[in-house]
């Protein structure tokens, strides 16, 4: 089991209404080299506190097993305790022979000891002490198995309708599963409801008893603007995380569940952050209509894409309203409805040539002169190696709509044109441009 850590900042009440505000569920997906199978204990999700907007979401409803994310509640009702006035900070909490006979990741502690409650809130956070989650669940509910049942009820109280909690430590119980999307409601409510004590969180290591324990979530140290939440492992699950991070005046929040390993996790979390980041920056502006999917080809962390689906495109006025080649959309920020599909789009790559007829579409934009900003920008990321040319072309039947793209390329050339943009967190897609 592994433990996550957060900063000290006072955050702002996100606007939540309701549940989520679904704006941007993207579609369009790869295939996998080599015919690799995708990883089925994958989910994930990112969401922009500031409005609820998904910004990524890949099986965020699929039931998981939590691992020591399960810690974010038993922290959350132990902050309820401390709020009401049942704990105090400094007030010991005996250790039980069942709490002490719990298994590693542990801080060894005996029968017939103590420990404070702000120890063993540091405990949680930084070590992911299974003993002293124990510890906390008989001070709070007499048993483990009842403070468990007491999780559940007051999750259900706060959205998180598709988790169960067994345990306070995570540890495997074929009945204890939870979602992407519960998790990221959880995050939010401890974020939200206990900024007194979200910098716990941000922890990097804490000391007892003469020994410092040191934090291994790698994403606060070494993300910029991370700042929480939490790591867990167990072999049912794989390696989960969930992380908030800013930039600017932006906060994100993130669920990746399932990793093959931390470094695979992080690497595949930090990229996410990055991809949301710059896709809600353009969703600032009411001019972005593009398909920007990022997902399916992480679904393994590792797999290199082949081929790209083409998505369809929404023409809108208040807001981006992204939609999938099925011809559904999701309304926009402004409340626009959903409207016509713009069923002309390229058609899908079809087998190698060796012609130069191949380009890179960064997306679909209202403005000429914002389309020609985008596709000269990552002209100039490729650089003189790829020597690819800038086309701005207007979409067939539709009004003051136009296509950026990166075009005179051999397909290999663009494929490999559009791994190297989304390395660098630009959306893009592979496009036969000579059609």
């Amino acid at each position: 089991m592994q433990a996550g850590n957060c900063s000290r900042t006072q955050y702002r009440r996100a606007t939540w209404p309701g549940a989520f505000i679904v704006l941007a569920v993207v579609v369009g997906g790869l295939l996998l080299a080599s015919g690799a199978q995708a990883n089925p204990r994958y989910a994930g999700m990112v969401v922009d506190l500031d409005n609820g907007e998904v910004l990524y979401a890949e099986n965020p409803d699929e039931r998981r097993y939590p691992a020591s994310l399960v810690k974010m509640m038993t922290l959350y009702m132990t902050f309820e305790a401390l709020e009401s006035g049942r704990l105090s900070l400094q007030q010991p909490l005996s250790v039980s022979t069942y709490a002490a006979a719990k298994p590693a990741v542990k801080l060894w502690l005996p029968a017939g000891s103590t420990i404070t409650v702000d120890q063993a809130i540091r405990a949680l956070s930084v070590r992911s002490a299974n003993d002293v989650a124990a510890v906390l669940a008989e001070a709070l509910g007499g048993s483990e198995r009842m403070f468990a049942r007491q999780m559940t009820e007051r999750a259900r109280g706060l959205g998180l309708t598709a988790t169960t909690f067994k345990n306070a430590s995570g540890l495997p119980d074929s009945g204890q599963v939870t979602t992407a999307r519960d998790m990221v409601r959880l995050a939010v409510r401890v974020m939200n409801d206990f900024p007194q004590y979200y910098h716990y969180f941000a922890l990097q290591s804490f000391n007892f008893n003469g020994k410092t324990h040191k934090s291994h979530n790698r994403l606060v140290r070494n993300y910029p603007g991370a700042d929480g939440l939490k790591t867990g492992f167990i072999r049912a699950s794989g390696f989960n995380v969930a992380t908030t991070a800013t930039r600017g005046n932006r906060r994100l929040v993130g669920i990746v569940m399932g990793g093959f390993s931390s470094r695979s996790r992080d690497a595949h979390m930090a990229d996410l952050l990055d991809r949301s980041f710059l896709r809600a920056s353009l969703r600032d502006q009411s001019s972005w209509l593009a398909n920007a999917d990022f997902s399916r080809e992480y679904m393994q962390f590792d797999a290199v894409p082949q081929r790209y689906s083409q998505p369809a495109y929404a023409r809108v006025d208040n807001g981006a309203v992204i939609s999938d080649s099925a011809g559904r959309a999701g309304e926009g920020a402004g409340g626009a409805a959903p409207v016509a599909m713009d069923t002309t789009t390229t058609p899908p790559v079809s087998p190698p040539q060796r012609q130069a007829g191949w380009g890179v579409q960064l997306g679909a934009f209202s403005e000429e002169a914002l389309a020609r900003q985008l596709a000269t920008q990552a002209s100039q990321q490729l650089g003189t190696q790829v020597n690819g040319q800038v086309a701005v072309q207007p979409v067939p039947g539709q009004r003051r709509l136009f296509r950026a793209r990166v075009v005179s390329l051999e397909e290999q050339q663009a494929r490999n044109a559009c791994l190297q943009l989304r390395s660098h967190g630009m959306d893009c897609m592979v496009v036969n441009a000579s059609l």
